[in-house]
């Protein structure tokens, strides 16, 4: 629909992805909802999701088993509360998808047929072949286009979260042709997916850029966990080609991790072989690597090569493309980005420190993760977490407390949004703005290994990093998203001094439970910057009277 339809909205969905598609059908019986997506459609993490959404349906499984891998794959820093509203919930809300029609593989019983992933102890990864997310987008696109109280604006680019009064009241954003509006509502819910664009190497769609995160850090809010960065073990890894997903699944269907000898090397690393937690196995794949000095690939030829191909046909079609086999030739892989465990610091409800706005999804950060993401809790998270959150939507506008377990840091050194005068109209240019310096730095020294040294490098440059006063592109804006995101990452993995989950300080090799079992809150205002260092020298002393 046009900009001009955008009149008289209640509540705004920043995002198209799982989150925001079920925040926006428990919303619309409620008042008008605006959703502003970035591009089209289909263009988002969700989209991309290969694997699964992970549930406690099988006869073997239940919440607290769930619970427990979930826990587990985190590093013990996940949030408890978050973890058990999680998959108490997850499973009602995944049969709902059943009911609208998802579809799901199904067993010879007719059930839904259930895989496993790594750091999962049992099956429990519902799948739609290996295109999982496009097929729950399809469904929920599906029922957002029947709700006339919907209104969508695709090539949207949110630009600012209206703040007036102590509490969020609209957004500002560009239109396809490149006019700015400004839009209010009683609620504000950003559901923008990830982060990965901010480095080299990733999975993400050119669109993952940090949008959500840059837009809440600019309105005041929290942010928390950034240092911990999830990097897919297995892209594709051949010269030429894209860092196309090889899903976890296959690994989960029997396929192996081999050097260039042929040789299973994964048990060597890990008890847990080719299903150890996503952290230890992309580590493990640069480790063996460097080791022999050559590729390693995936191999799925002691397989059935008819249901390799029946079960995976978006990557057996992609690597075709390639000139690869997927069922007999062994498939090049490496670690990319993938997925931020930490983003806008969020209760269990999706509201943040800012009255009135609302995070979901990846963008989102309630603890849940941890340190690593447990395997297709992702689409699980978003559908359950969206919908919690349009239910809070409905009520006041409130902020969410600092949990205890968060300690905060001074933020106050990223430009602040009073300094940036706002434009009344965007230049549309197709010319891409050079951003590969940072995406390279970020890469190279906030990437799978760690140091004091790569990251007082990277800080300095990004802090010297210029970003336009007032973009007037939407390359522009991107660059300046990706370089506010990439700040805030190095600053965080620069703090925490410890390896734990997709955090590995080279410098630091250990976890440390008695300095570190907290969550690193930033938040740029000045009086949260000086609150947060009493309040982390405050538990400092109390842990060390311990």
């Amino acid at each position: 629909m046009h900009a001009r339809d955008a009149s008289g909205i209640d509540f705004i969905i920043v995002g198209g992805g799982i989150a925001g598609l079920r925040a926006a059908i428990s919303l619309a019986p409620m008042g008008r909802v605006l959703v502003l997506t970035k591009a089209e459609r289909a263009e988002s993490n969700t989209g991309y999701a290969q694997g699964g959404i992970a549930a406690a349906i099988g006869d073997d499984d239940s919440p607290a088993l769930h619970a427990a891998d979930t826990i587990r794959a985190g590093d013990h820093l996940c949030d408890e509360a978050a973890v058990s509203v999680l998959v108490e919930h997850g499973p009602r809300y995944v049969r709902e998808l059943i009911e609208w029609g998802t579809r799901f593989d199904r067993d010879a019983d007719g059930r839904p047929a259930l895989g496993r992933e790594a750091a999962h102890s049992v099956r429990r990864v519902l799948h739609a072949g290996d295109a999982t997310g496009r097929e729950i987008g399809r469904v929920l696109w599906e029922r957002v286009r029947a709700l006339p109280s919907v209104v969508t604006i695709d090539h949207a680019l949110v630009t600012d979260v209206v703040v007036a009064g102590g509490r969020a009241s609209g957004v500002g954003y560009f239109d396809p042709e490149g006019t700015r509006h400004d839009v209010l509502a009683r609620a504000i819910l950003l559901a923008t997916g990830g982060a990965g664009q901010v480095f080299r190497e990733t999975t993400n769609p050119a669109v993952a850029t940090g949008d959500g995160v840059a837009l809440a850090f600019d309105a005041g809010a929290r942010v928390a966990d950034l240092e911990f960065v999830q990097f897919h073990p297995t892209a594709l890894n051949r010269p030429g080609a894209p860092r196309f997903l090889i899903s976890e699944a296959l690994r989960g269907e029997g396929a192996l991790l081999v050097n260039d000898r042929g040789e299973a090397f994964m048990a060597r690393y890990h008890p847990d072989a080719d299903l150890a937690p996503r952290d230890i196995v992309a580590r493990s794949i640069a480790r063996e690597a460097e080791r022999t000095g050559g590729p390693v690939c995936l191999t799925l030829k002691h397989l059935d090569p008819a249901y390799v191909t029946r079960r995976f046909p978006t990557i057996a079609a992609t690597c075709a493309q390639l000139g690869l086999d997927l069922a007999r030739d062994p498939i090049p892989v490496g670690p990319a980005a993938h997925y931020i465990m930490g983003g806008v610091d969020t209760d269990d409800w999706g509201r943040t420190s800012v009255p009135g706005l609302f995070a979901a999804g990846e963008v989102a950060c309630t603890g849940l993760h941890g340190a690593n993401r447990l395997a297709s809790n992702s689409l699980l998270e978003g559908l359950v977490f969206g919908a919690r959150a349009a239910q809070a939507m409905l009520d006041a506008p409130r902020a969410a407390p600092m949990k205890p377990d968060r300690g905060m840091a001074d933020g106050s050194w990223l430009m602040a949004k009073a300094d940036r005068p706002k434009p009344s109209t965007m230049a549309i240019s197709h010319k891409p703005l050079a951003m590969t310096s940072v995406r390279d730095l970020m890469w190279r020294h906030a990437g799978l290994f760690r140091t004091r040294e790569g990251f007082t490098a990277a800080v300095e440059m990004l802090d010297r990093a210029r970003i336009a006063a007032s973009p007037s592109t939407m390359q522009e804006w991107r660059h300046r998203n990706l370089v506010i995101v990439g700040r805030l990452i190095a600053h965080a993995a620069l703090r925490r001094e410890e390896s734990r989950g997709g955090h590995f300080r080279a410098d630091f090799p250990d976890r440390d439970d008695r300095r570190w079992s907290i969550h690193v809150v930033d938040a740029k205002d000045a009086k949260d910057a000086k609150d947060a260092k009493d309040t982390k020298d405050t538990k400092d002393t109390k842990e060390e009277t311990r």
